[in-house]
C-alpha cells in the first residue's frame, strides 16, 4: 500500500490522536503540494478530537493542530490567521471569533494572493474588523516575498499612522503574535515612524510597506509591486455630496496614487460608498467600460450590516462585534433623524443618489464660525414647528449684515415640544434674536403661542409673526407638498447665498441640517424630508423682506 493510499485510510476512519500524529508525519514525506491538501483534510479531525478527546488526548490534539496551522500557513491566508494568535487567550484573539464571518473575505484575498484576482472592491459597514484584516493580509504577503513594495494609502495621515503602527506591533510583539515561526528567516531591518516605512530583510529604496496619505508626497518617495491599498479615499459627505470635490480626488487617485502601482501590482479598494461618482464608482467604469482594461479580473464584495432576514451579519462569537438590535436601533435612528441615505451609504453599501438635487456644497458658501467684526442689521430667525415623530422641528439662526447673511446656528430635532421649546426659546435669548417667524398651520399655530409665553416669563421681549399662508394651506397634502418643493426651489439661489458653518465648525445637529438640506430634490419624492431646505426658505423671505436696523439705548449728549 502506498502512503497516499495509508493516508486515505486513516482519515476515512475517524483517527484518534495517535492514528492522526502517524498520519500528519507520513504526510509530511511528500512533496509539498500534495502535503497541504492532505494537512487541509486532517485539520478538521483535530477540531473534531479537541472537541472529544480525553484530558489525557486534549493537549496532544491541540498542539497538533497548531503543527498543522503552522505547515500551511505560509500558503493558506485562513491558516496563517488562525496560527499567529494560537497562544492568545481565546477571547482576545482577532480572527477566530469572527472567522465564519469573515471567511468569504478571506477566501477572496487568497485568490488574489493566488493571482486569480487583479482588484477588490470591499464594502462593510465600519468597525467590523476589515481594515484589521487587510493589515494581517499585507503582512502575509511580506512574509512571503519581502522584495515587493506593499502601499498603504487614505485620504489622511492618522489612519495611515495607524496602519503603520498597528503593522509594526504584529511584528515586534512576539510574545503575542506567532509571526517568525511562519516565517522564521524574516527580521525587521529598518523602520521610519515619519515616513511610515517598514523594511523587511533588506533596507531597499521602495519599502516592504509605505504608509502614505493621499494629500502626501506619493511621487518619487514610494513604489508599489505587490499590493496596493485605498483605504476610505473621501473624507465624509461633505466631499462626496460635491462633484468637484469628487472629481479632484480622483484626479488625485488617478495622478498620484495608481500611477505608483506597479502594472502587476493588486490593487485593494474599501471605504463607504458615499456617491455613486466616488473613487469605487469612477474606478469600476473603467474597468468595465475601457477596453484597454479588459484583461484586468476585479470583483465588489459589499456586505451589508443586516442579512435578507434583518438579522445582523457581524455579530461575532463572544458578543463581540454587533448584535442584530444594535443595527436594528442604529437603522430606527437614522430613520427618526430623517437621514437614510447616511444608513444605506455607511452600512448597507449603497451610495447616495444626487440626481435632481437643488443644493450642492461647490454651489454654497460657508464660514468658519466667525461673524464680521460688525454690529449686524438684525438677528432673526425662523421656525417650522413640529411635535416630533417623522417631522423635524426646524429653525435657523440667523445674522444679516446688508444683503449677507449668516446661519449661525440651528434647531434641527424631532423630539417632542417639552425638548424643542426650551431649546428655542434658550437660543432666542442666547443670539438676542430681535423679529421671529414661525410657520403656522391649525395644528401648530398654539405651538408659537407657548413660545411667546415662555420668552415673557423670562423677561424677553420679541416680535414674533407668523408664516400666512401656510394658514390656509390646501387640505390635499400632496399639493401642499409641491407647494412647498415650489416654494423651496423658488428661493434656492438665495439660500445658495447664505454663509453656512463649514464642515468641521457644526454640531451634530447642524450637520444632519445640512445632510436634509442637501438631499432636496426638486423632482419625485423627498424621502429624507424638506424641513430643512423649507425653512430656509422662510429665512430668504424674511431676509428679503426689509431689513430693520438694530436699535441701541445711549446717553442723550444735550
Amino acid at each position: 500500500m502506498t502512503i497516499p493510499e495509508t493516508i486515505e485510510l486513516i482519515l476515512s476512519r475517524e483517527p484518534d490522536i495517535i492514528a492522526a500524529e502517524d498520519c500528519y508525519d507520513m504526510i509530511r514525506s511528500l512533496d509539498r503540494q500534495a502535503a497541504i491538501g492532505y494537512t487541509k483534510r486532517l485539520l478538521p479531525v483535530t477540531a473534531k478530537l479537541i472537541q472529544e478527546s480525553k484530558s489525557s488526548d486534549y493537549l496532544k490534539a491541540v498542539e497538533l493542530r497548531k503543527d498543522l496551522l503552522l505547515y500551511i500557513a505560509p500558503n493558506e491566508f485562513d491558516s496563517f490567521l488562525q496560527y499567529i494568535e494560537y497562544d492568545r487567550d481565546y477571547n482576545r484573539r482577532f480572527y477566530l471569533p469572527r472567522r465564519k464571518q469573515l471567511l468569504p473575505l478571506v477566501k477572496i484575498l487568497q485568490s488574489m494572493a493566488d493571482d486569480e484576482l487583479d482588484e477588490l472592491f470591499l464594502s462593510t459597514p465600519p468597525r467590523i474588523g476589515k481594515t484589521t484584516l487587510i493589515l494581517l493580509f499585507i503582512l502575509w504577503i511580506m512574509g512571503r516575498d519581502s522584495e515587493k513594495a506593499n502601499l498603504y494609502s487614505s485620504y489622511g495621515d492618522k489612519n495611515c499612522k495607524a496602519f503603520y503602527t498597528g503593522a509594526l506591533e504584529v511584528l515586534t510583539d512576539k510574545d503575542t503574535y506567532l509571526y517568525y515561526n511562519v516565517f522564521p528567516q524574516k527580521k525587521i531591518v529598518h523602520t521610519d515612524a515619519k515616513d511610515e516605512l517598514i523594511n523587511l530583510d533588506r533596507r531597499k529604496k521602495y519599502a516592504s510597506l509605505t504608509c502614505r496619505s493621499l494629500e502626501g508626497a506619493l511621487n518619487g518617495s514610494c513604489d508599489c509591486d505587490g499590493i496596493l491599498v485605498a483605504d476610505d479615499m473621501i473624507e465624509g459627505i461633505e466631499t462626496a455630496l460635491s462633484p468637484s470635490r469628487l472629481l479632484s480626488v480622483w484626479l488625485k487617485v488617478d495622478n498620484n496614487l495608481l500611477t505608483r502601482a506597479k502594472e502587476t501590482a493588486k490593487i485593494i479598494w474599501i471605504g463607504t460608498r458615499w456617491a455613486l461618482e466616488d473613487v469605487h464608482g469612477v474606478r469600476l467604469d473603467v474597468l468595465k467600460n475601457e477596453p484597454k482594461f479588459a484583461h484586468k479580473r476585479f470583483t465588489v464584495t459589499n456586505i451589508p450590516a443586516l442579512d435578507e432576514n434583518d438579522e445582523s451579519n457581524f455579530f461575532y462569537q463572544h458578543e463581540l462585534g454587533f448584535s442584530t438590535e444594535y443595527y436594528q436601533a442604529k437603522r430606527a435612528s437614522h430613520e427618526r433623524n430623517n437621514d437614510m441615505a447616511s444608513w444605506l451609504a455607511q452600512y448597507c453599501g449603497e451610495p447616495i443618489e444626487r440626481e435632481g438635487a437643488v443644493f450642492n456644497p461647490d454651489d454654497m458658501r460657508f464660514y468658519n464660525g466667525e461673524l464680521p467684526n460688525l454690529i449686524p442689521d438684525r438677528v432673526f430667525m425662523a421656525c417650522d414647528p413640529a411635535f416630533g415623530g417623522s417631522d423635524f422641528c426646524t429653525a435657523a439662526y440667523c445674522y444679516q449684515y446688508g444683503d449677507e447673511v449668516y446661519v449661525h446656528n440651528v434647531t434641527y430635532n424631532n423630539g417632542e415640544k417639552t425638548v424643542t421649546q426650551p431649546d428655542i426659546v434658550n437660543k432666542i435669548i442666547q443670539y438676542e434674536v430681535q423679529a421671529a417667524r414661525f410657520e403656522a398651520t391649525k395644528a401648530t399655530a398654539s405651538y408659537k403661542e407657548e413660545i411667546e409665553k415662555a420668552l415673557k416669563a423670562k423677561g424677553y421681549r420679541l416680535n414674533i409673526t407668523t408664516h400666512g399662508s401656510a394658514l390656509t394651506s390646501s387640505t390635499d397634502a400632496s399639493k401642499t407638498i409641491k407647494g412647498k418643493q415650489a416654494r423651496i426651489f423658488d428661493k434656492a439661489a438665495e439660500i445658495r447665498e447664505f454663509y453656512f458653518l463649514e464642515d468641521g465648525k457644526r454640531t451634530k445637529e447642524y450637520q444632519a441640517f445640512m445632510q436634509n438640506v442637501y438631499s432636496f430634490k426638486v423632482l419625485g419624492k423627498n424621502k429624507q424630508g424638506d424641513d430643512a431646505p423649507d425653512c430656509l426658505a422662510m429665512v430668504a423671505d424674511m431676509a428679503h423682506g426689509g431689513i430693520v436696523t438694530a436699535v441701541s439705548i445711549f446717553r442723550r449728549t444735550f
